[in-house]
């Protein structure tokens, strides 16, 4: 007999509770609520706060609905992907999820605005508005296409997928045969180092 039936879900171990969640029972997903609701929100909060005052603000409960969907698109597909012989906790790839949609959430939200944020300076292409904002909109893009040239072969193809042509992280690390973990890494590793270059 299945030691399961026997536990209160509280006491689940994370390998208990995940492959219940896989198959979608729904006191399994109660109790996941139970677990981790907190640590999510604590996750996007840390990342989100940082834009607080921002125009690319987000509400936390936006990127906990996507969170949600991430998590159990494609099959579940990135709960599947946890491997507890890693070693990795099931709360730390809860969290680590968390913050990445977190960021996708305020990287598509920086789009919708006119900033010094890099998404905006690789996705406009229209002039601004006046001959001042033309000159300066135009030296801020001469700054960027010399920065990106600095960049090995390998981040100039990152930077192609994933800022212009808009691949999402699955599709990047398939593409470029690299761990979602390296996509989310040099992501991180290249915006700071082109950020920097804009608003210097």
């Amino acid at each position: 007999m299945d030691r399961m039936n026997y536990l209160s879900p509280s006491d689940w171990t994370d390998q208990e509770l995940c492959t219940r969640l896989l198959v979608s029972e729904g006191v399994a997903w109660r109790e996941f609520h139970q677990r981790f609701d907190r640590l999510i929100y604590r996750c996007i909060h840390n990342v989100t706060a940082r834009f607080a005052h921002s125009t690319s603000r987000v509400e936390p409960e936006e990127v906990y609905g996507d969170f949600l969907l991430e998590l159990t698109r494609r099959d579940m597909a990135k709960l599947r992907a946890w491997d507890p012989q890693k070693g990795c906790k099931l709360s730390s790839w809860i969290a680590m999820i968390a913050k990445n949609v977190a960021w996708d959430r305020l990287r598509r939200a920086s789009r919708q605005v006119a900033t010094c944020e890099l998404d905006h300076a690789l996705a406009t292409e229209d002039a601004a508005d006046t001959p001042f904002e033309d000159t300066l909109w135009k030296e801020r893009k001469s700054m960027l296409d010399s920065a990106i040239e600095s960049l090995s072969e390998r981040d100039r193809l990152f930077v192609q997928l994933y800022f212009r042509d808009g691949l999402d992280s699955d599709e990047i690390a398939a593409n470029m045969n690299i761990s979602l973990k390296t996509v989310y890494s040099k992501r991180h590793k290249i915006e700071n180092r082109l950020r920097a270059t804009l608003c210097a």
